[in-house]
């Protein structure tokens, strides 16, 4: 998680909103705080601001909600555990006879989690976000009761509890053993939803990280929660549905907590046992001061009003003047290093970008990654259409992606690539220019939905053949090795005639000189479904992942499924086109919306070529320039085992490993290898402890 500095200027700032709003609030009746907390990874230091009720503890990085792993103090089964921040909040306010009426506190919080199961046995009971009365855990609150309530208070007002449970086991009035339910003094939710229909498995066999967001409106009464699965637990916090799973109208927080309340979390287990972690934390309240408020009133307002104008117009001017310098400080110098590029590109004026995107109105966003927004403008000097791609990363970092993306693109040369027009840079803003794509990316083509008609397979295997053909450029014809990172069908544009232009270079690394890799600082970087499985050993991205990463397209293309799309049972496309493969019925997996419009031999062929470039051992997938002959027809088909075989660890000498550098090899069956293809360091030495 990136640290920002504090400035004194933003502190200003702050300080005069919080003066007003204080004021705001006492006129109202009382005086309104915000407090927000952001913690994780967590350690020793996190027993200070925690309350945490053994046998919870705080180990290897994660708030352990219950144990994870067997001691002589507790073991896995039949235990509940909480674990509380220590700061107390006053969450609602009963206004005098004069004003009528209570006021209630607003608050939102995420928190990044992982259920596992250690034996991948069936799992059991569930973890809890939860708002309490005070800091004990109740007694025998294990199994069903999820350490929020017991046989003997559960359903009782007094509890005073209210939580969002995301439940594993399935009890009376539960939808099922995997849903996520809103509870008021009792297990028996008030509201729940299956999380099974969302794609979302809370305790899947092997590890899977969700982060889930619970934001409550004391204006409209209302509980969201929303769930997004993260791939990796040190990866960035996935964007938060438009949506929410489950919501929880007129709930009025008033009559079911306690007027001073904490927030933490609480889990259970029974005869059956699972790890219930949590990773990351950010909590944001908005609560009333404990202090109180009347005489100073009128005093306060006629003083303060007038002094917090006057600094809030210091603080106004305060503010230009430390962007401007902190701008000057961020991006030194970077015009002058564009234009030291060969064919340095052009640049163009942000008023122009700013006219013809319509201010950057929603409208024309095109789409949203996590290097920032695209969207379709018009210039007013031609009526020419274009794509404008905003960086959204602060700093030094948005300035390396941006010089990246820049130097990469600008020098590339190829049909089957999206071209750069140029790009701008102006008050900190971070933008490139590219020729706009009438058809959009790939993806929204193969999955608009039932009524959409299919794309036809002519275009399909165009479109394939285009992607060959653009990587093969990348890793062969261009004078450096360019290694692309974030081959997927969200990045593959279609132009007016449908024809296939690879984009979105952010992630994308020219390799120096004789080097067959790149290692990424901040990790394995990419989208899950698409990631070789080596790069989470070597953190590397090599050609023969960009060939991994091309194999799930070219899957997806032929199948009109997601790479990360369950199947009669298989947790991964791929592993459902090798058992088709394996029983003799490959052609089953084309895409039933074709019917039997296709050609059979070249969809037979394209099968081959996709599972052969998904082999789990690097070394074994074809070379570009072979997958570019294969798919033109040109020399056979490669030959490809019924079995997938096993991911074996470490791999051999193309991956640039020493052999020394390795302490042991592994190997992972497919169904052991599930669908994170997980890393090594995921475990901890007896094998229980996956955060």
């Amino acid at each position: 998680m990136r640290q920002l500095k504090a400035n004194p200027t933003a502190a200003a700032v702050a300080a005069v909103a919080a003066f007003f709003c204080c004021f705001l609030a006492i006129a109202e009746g009382g005086k309104l705080e915000t407090f927000s907390g952001s913690y994780g990874p967590f350690d020793e230091t996190h027993y200070q601001i925690f309350e945490v009720e053994k046998p919870a503890t705080i180990t290897n990085g994660a708030l352990q909600v219950t144990p994870d792993s067997a001691s002589a103090d507790f073991n896995l089964y039949n235990n509940s555990g909480r674990v509380l921040h220590r700061r107390r909040f006053k969450l609602w306010e009963e206004e005098g006879a004069a004003g009528g009426g209570a006021r209630l506190a607003s608050f939102s919080t995420s928190f990044l989690i992982n259920i596992y199961r250690p034996t991948n046995a069936t799992p059991g009971e569930g973890l809890a976000f939860v708002i309490a009365p005070d800091l004990n855990l109740p007694a025998n609150s294990s199994g069903q009761f999820l350490g929020l309530t017991n046989a003997s208070s559960d359903g009782n007002p007094a509890n005073q509890v209210v939580a969002v449970e995301l439940d594993t086991a399935r009890q009376g009035g539960d939808p099922d053993d995997n849903h996520v339910g809103i509870d008021v003094n009792s297990i028996r939710s008030i509201r729940t939803e299956s999380l099974t229909p969302h794609n979302i498995t809370l305790a899947p066999m092997g590890a899977r990280f969700y982060n889930v967001w619970v934001d409550y409106d004391f204006a409209t009464l209302t509980m969201n929660v929303f769930i997004a699965e993260q791939p990796l637990k040190t990866g960035p916090t996935p964007r938060k549905p438009d949506s929410p799973i489950l919501s929880a109208p007129n709930l009025n927080l008033m009559n079911h907590v306690n007027q001073y309340s904490y927030f933490g979390f609480a889990a259970s287990t029974g005869h059956n046992t699972q790890l219930n972690c949590v990773l990351r934390w950010n909590l944001t309240v908005t609560s009333f001061s404990e202090g109180g408020n009347g005489k100073w009133l009128k005093i306060g307002l006629g003083a303060g009003i007038p002094g917090g104008l006057l600094l809030l117009i210091v603080a106004v001017g305060l503010v230009r003047y430390y962007n401007k310098r902190r701008i000057e400080k961020t991006y030194p110098r970077l015009k002058e290093r564009i234009i030291t590029l060969s064919d340095t590109p052009q640049e163009f004026h942000y008023s122009a970008l700013k006219k013809a995107t319509n201010s950057f109105d929603e409208k024309n966003k095109l789409g949203q990654g996590g290097y920032g927004v695209v969207y379709k403008g018009v210039l007013a000097k031609d009526n020419s259409e274009i794509a404008v791609k905003c960086f959204s990363r602060e700093s030094v970092q948005g300035q390396d992606d941006f010089l990246a993306e820049l130097t990469i693109i600008n020098r590339l040369r190829h049909k089957h690539l999206v071209k750069l027009l140029g790009w701008c840079h102006k008050n900190g803003k971070l933008l490139l220019v590219y020729e706009y794509m009438p058809n959009g990316s790939l993806d929204k083509h193969l999955f608009a939905g039932p009524k959409a008609d299919p794309l036809g397979w002519a275009l399909r295997y165009k479109i394939i053949s285009g992607v060959a053909s653009a990587l093969q450029y990348l890793h062969n014809e261009y004078e450096q090795k360019v290694v692309h990172r974030d081959l997927k069908a969200s990045n593959i544009m279609l132009d007016s005639n449908f024809n296939a232009r690879l984009g979105d270079f952010g992630l994308a690394r020219a390799l120096d000189n004789e080097k067959t890799s790149y290692v990424e600082a901040e990790g394995v970087l990419g989208t899950m479904g698409y990631i070789a499985p080596e790069c989470f050993h070597t953190g590397k991205a090599t050609q023969q992942s960009d060939v991994y990463a091309f194999a799930a397209v070219l899957l997806e293309i032929v199948c009109g499924q997601r790479p990360g799309a369950k199947i009669a049972g298989f947790n991964l496309l791929v592993d459902w086109v090798w058992s088709l493969h394996r029983d003799g019925r490959l052609l089953e997996a084309v895409d039933q919306r074709l019917g039997d419009a296709y050609v059979a031999e070249e969809a037979y062929r394209l099968l081959l070529l996709g599972l052969a470039c998904s082999h789990p051992i690097a070394s074994e997938r074809p070379k570009t320039q072979a997958i570019v002959q294969i798919i033109a027809g040109t020399v056979v088909g490669p030959i490809v085992p019924p079995f997938k075989p096993s991911f074996v660890w470490p791999a051999s000498r193309p991956l640039g490993l020493d052999s020394d550098s390795v302490e042991e090899t592994t190997t992972m069956t497919s169904s052991q290898f599930g669908s994170q293809y997980l890393s090594r360091e995921s475990y901890t030495s007896d094998g229980n402890s996956l955060v």
